[in-house]
């Protein structure tokens, strides 16, 4: 019997263009045995802050976010919106509040959507968005690979439009700070 050789082939971390990598903690795929054989797959995992990349094929990119200090009501200042790709994110723990601000030119009106633990939010191109998280969570982001700061505009809220997404957090989640 012919022996199948195609094996993932194990990759340093790239920089990926537009994305803020916090720590890189990811753990290296391990080969299946001593005796060096292909490695079938690889396993990841985030134990730092933020956004972090962690599979890019083809034309996707998954991703994680946990929480940090920059997720912060507080800190929210801007919104973004992807011009040629739709974005899914996925709760997988803890808690996570969006904020989609329209898809016009300008943020005109900002809606809280309280995520719901293994629920599938895509939110479609050209959606202003952001999103604050409690300092248990993790967010699964699946995106196209492309996705870059050259076709995500970002959009300066105003004094208004910042208190209103402290507001709306200290309302929701009284007892998360």
């Amino acid at each position: 019997m012919k022996e199948n050789k195609i094996a993932i082939k194990n990759k340093e971390p790239k920089e990926i263009i537009g994305s803020k990598k916090i720590k890189d903690n990811r753990e290296k795929p391990k080969e299946s045995n001593e005796q060096k054989k292909p490695t079938w797959y690889e396993v990841y995992e985030q134990t730092g802050e933020g956004y972090l990349p962690l599979v890019d094929y083809e034309s996707w990119r998954v991703a994680v976010l946990s929480y940090s200090d920059e997720l912060l009501a507080d800190e929210i200042r801007t919104m973004q919106r992807h011009d040629e790709t739709d974005e899914v994110f996925v709760l997988l723990r803890g808690r996570c509040l969006l904020f989609l601000g329209g898809n016009s030119d300008r943020v005109e009106e900002i809606i809280p959507l309280e995520m719901k633990p293994f629920k599938i939010y895509n939110i479609k191109k050209s959606v202003w968005h952001n999103h604050t998280v409690s300092k248990d969570a993790l967010v699964l982001i699946v995106e196209n690979r492309d996705t870059t700061s050259a076709n995500s505009p970002v959009y300066s809220l105003d004094q208004n439009q910042h208190q209103f997404l402290i507001d709306t957090v200290r309302e929701l989640w009284p007892d998360v700070r």
